[in-house]
């Protein structure tokens, strides 16, 4: 042991002056806090947000877009989907527990039937007669499904 590795213990010594502890500290008077003014005073808390008087950033910007609360939001299935799964299963009735069985729509979905026609595929079929029930269908599609000779039935 030699004089110049001698060290207080930890946690002995505090780092920092002692603020607000008379003139003699260096740091009595104001205690670093300025004069006057509202971040001088003892209990001053900020607002979240505030800047000085400054409008705050968050009513600068613009504000936009609308969530409507009375939006239903469907889970839309197109008529060539239908078509596809009358195809492969062999089936006459299509119903959302159908829908959801094959993987097009969730539990708590409320399902819409749009009369989309895929244009894509070279091998276009004409649709089956299908008994269709869902909570909604666009007027293309009802006039799709009972042009075919099948029946709508709205839940």
């Amino acid at each position: 042991m030699k004089l110049h590795t001698l060290k207080p213990a930890a946690g002995s010594v505090k780092s920092g002056k002692r603020i607000g502890r008379g003139q003699g500290s260096g740091r009595g008077g104001t205690s670093t806090r300025g004069h006057k003014g509202a971040k001088s005073r003892s209990g001053y808390s900020r607002k979240l947000g505030f800047e000085g008087g400054q409008m705050p950033l968050q009513r600068r910007l613009p504000k936009f877009g609308f969530k409507n609360p009375f939006r239903v939001p469907y889970k839309v299935v197109n008529l060539y989907k239908l078509q596809e799964l009358a195809d492969s299963k062999d089936v006459k009735e299509i119903t959302p527990e159908f829908l959801r069985e094959n993987g097009l729509a969730s539990n708590k979905d409320i399902i819409k039937i749009l009369g989309t026609v895929d244009t894509q595929s070279e091998d276009v079929k004409p649709l089956p007669a299908l008994s269709v029930s869902a909570h909604a269908f666009s007027n293309s599609a009802k006039s799709a499904i009972e042009a075919a000779g099948g029946s709508v039935t709205i839940l």
